[in-house]
């Protein structure tokens, strides 16, 4: 079932909400998105938990508002401001040739603030504790990545991209190649394979379809 998750939920905030509902139901999602983000969840009920590790190999499609001169420790918008850097004028052309060395196969290093598993531990764990944190490098692909409109500080993209692309970590490392620092301000999932936010029901919807699961 396709949700569009609300900006300031996780993605477990939906599957408990929806548990609520169904208590004795196996409930989960194909794929982790942002609580300061919105968008495209897919949600997998009974039988259907099955299908998850397929639906979470597919491509994705996300718009974003990645914003220059602020860095955050988290890469976005609810994050503490950790670096600044004087504004440049943003060449529409130059930012457009930056951002197309960023299409294809690439590696990117995780933000600190993510799930991932360091000793144990998530990472977003060990951060707020202020522990060093030295990720590696992953590769992913960005398939199709292009420049949507241009503003004084910040610009909006569109970005097809495989399993494993941290988007803030993009944001991040466009903004190196422009030598300034940055964020994303927006995000909001648009696409997971052929299944997409036209096609999604609100959370309201959603707890009326899962009585009938």
């Amino acid at each position: 079932m396709p949700v569009r998750k609300p900006i300031g939920w996780t993605s477990n905030d939906i599957i408990r909400l929806l548990k609520k509902r169904r208590r004795s139901l196996k409930i989960g999602h194909s794929g982790t998105l942002d609580p300061f983000a919105d968008g495209l969840l897919l949600i997998c009920a009974g039988k259907a938990t099955k299908q998850v590790p397929r639906l979470l190999q597919l491509e994705k499609e996300y718009t974003a508002r990645f914003e220059l001169g602020i860095e955050t420790d988290t890469l976005d918008i609810t994050g503490r401001i950790v670096k600044t850097c004087s504004l440049k004028k943003l060449d529409p052309e130059v930012l457009r040739n930056v951002i197309a060395r960023f299409q294809g196969a690439i590696e990117q290093v995780p933000p600190r603030f993510s799930a991932l598993l360091v000793n144990g531990k998530r990472s977003y764990e060990l951060a707020r504790e202020g522990k060093e944190l030295e990720l590696k490098p992953r590769p992913v692909t960005i398939y199709r990545i292009e420049v949507l409109s241009v503003y004084d500080q910040s610009f909006d993209v569109r970005i097809v991209c495989s399993k494993g692309t941290y988007i803030r970590s993009l944001a991040r490392d466009i903004a190196v190649a422009l030598d300034q620092v940055g964020f994303v301000r927006l995000l909001t999932r648009t696409r997971i394979g052929s299944y997409t936010l036209d096609d999604a029901v609100t959370l309201e919807q959603a707890l009326e379809l899962i009585r009938d699961i």
